[in-house]
């Protein structure tokens, strides 16, 4: 359960956007940023896709690292 998936997008060495597993969400860092987090926030498949990341590539490894 202490496990957190983080997806961050940067550009120009500026965080962008992140979604946090322990949110469930994404966030927005920048004017950009929010715009988009607030397009992704509104499309269930993609919370979805980004929820099951956590299944997929955190939990798979936890056991191999």
């Amino acid at each position: 359960n202490d496990i957190e998936f983080i997806y961050s997008e940067y550009y120009n060495k500026l965080e962008i956007w992140r979604f946090s597993s322990s949110l469930g969400k994404y966030v927005g860092y920048t004017e950009f940023g929010v715009k988009n987090a607030k397009r992704f926030n509104k499309d269930a498949s993609e919370l979805a896709r980004r929820k099951a990341e956590k299944e997929r590539y955190c939990k798979h490894n936890i056991d191999i690292d």
